[in-house]
């Protein structure tokens, strides 16, 4: 029961407005519309099943956080894909749209600015029966041009002959569909195949498909924004996470109260636009003195503590892993004062930010 009164959402709630999202609210943002685009190239006879389990947690996740995810369907040629069920499904656009970016003759700046956008770009493959049946040289050409602009590939069920087959998947791990194993093994013998639900490595990201999509997709929101927000998705769509061996932050403790999670996942999908603490009781359904007692209780500290933390602690990753300037991690999450920022970073951490800056650059 995805749509239960026990989501949250993010929208700004007026005075004697219901916390809980209106049954016509947009279920899906446009593409642009959101922080993360997921772009989804349906193969003819496609898992019908797949594609929904790796929808469906974004959707859930939008409930959540303001404007986190939306996706773009894709086929060859632009026309409906009909799923291996029969269901035909319409798209929104063709795969070479994908590359119509490329820069030719470009100025420097002006190609730095398109490697950073295909840096971005994320394409995900999503087959089933027969998957080399309708993908042509043409497709496998933007599969590499995209691998070579450094974008984001991924490819579930039998999706990973499609990838091997265009030579994207060298020195990645690969998980793929059981009854595929054999058939990609005896083609492909160079590359390590998996007994994992789901590899990611870099920016490659196979998997099985089906059910398994969900736990992949959860991996996904976990690292973009916290395991709070990963769980909370996980319990509204009625999903026990499964362990993988794969890179991953801890979940955290499911004996944590129901409310406490909802303002974990709350305060974790919104690091870049802080919310008033009040509206964070408010949509966690509990109040601020009872959730204050909880949060005292289970860590020590007060929500008003707790979020501050969080976002400092973004504010570190993007420190430490990127060539964002001292002023842009700020904003990033949610400072407007940089003089403000600064004092807390350096209570928090020992050291100034622009430190930690220095420290990252000199690594990378």
């Amino acid at each position: 029961m995805p749509d239960t009164p026990t989501a949250l959402d993010m929208k700004p709630l007026s005075t004697g407005a219901h916390p809980y999202p209106r049954p016509d609210s947009p279920p899906v943002l446009a593409p642009g519309a959101a922080e993360n685009t997921l772009n989804v190239w349906l193969v003819p006879r496609f898992s019908m099943l797949t594609l929904f389990c790796l929808l469906e947690p974004l959707r859930v996740a939008n409930r959540f956080g303001r404007d986190l995810f939306a996706w773009r369907l894709l086929s060859a040629d632009g026309e409906a894909v009909v799923a291996s069920n029969g269901v035909r499904i319409d798209v929104d656009g063709r795969l070479d749209q994908l590359r119509t970016g490329e820069p030719r003759q470009a100025p420097e700046a002006v190609c730095e600015q398109a490697s950073a956008s295909m840096a971005r770009m994320r394409l995900m493959v999503v087959s089933s029966y027969e998957p080399e049946a309708s993908v042509d040289s043409e497709s496998r050409a933007v599969l590499r041009w995209l691998a070579a602009h450094g974008a984001w590939l991924g490819g579930l069920d039998t999706a990973p002959f499609i990838l091997a087959r265009a030579g994207v998947l060298a020195g990645h791990p690969v998980a793929l569909h059981w009854e595929s194993v054999p058939a990609f093994q005896q083609e492909f013998p160079e590359l390590d195949v998996s007994s994992a639900p789901y590899e990611w490595q870099g920016e490659r990201l196979t998997g099985s498909g089906g059910a398994a999509s969900i736990d992949m997709m959860l991996a996904w929101i976990e690292r973009l924004y916290g395991p709070s927000l990963a769980d909370a998705v996980g319990r509204q769509i009625m999903h026990q996470r499964t362990a993988v061996n794969v890179e991953s932050p801890t979940p955290r403790d499911s004996s944590l109260p129901r409310s406490v999670v909802r303002a974990l996942a709350v305060m974790e999908a919104n690091l870049a636009q802080a919310l008033p603490i009040p509206v964070v009781c408010r949509l966690a359904g509990q109040s601020q003195r009872q959730l204050t007692r909880l949060f005292v209780a289970q860590f020590g500290e007060t929500p008003k503590q707790c979020y501050l933390g969080m976002r400092l602690d973004h504010a570190q990753r993007v420190l430490a892993d990127s060539r964002v300037s001292v002023s842009q991690a700020a904003f990033a999450t949610g400072f407007t004062h940089l003089a403000h920022f600064s004092r807390a970073y350096q209570q928090r951490f020992g050291e100034a930010p622009s430190v930690t800056a220095r420290r990252g650059l000199a690594a990378e």
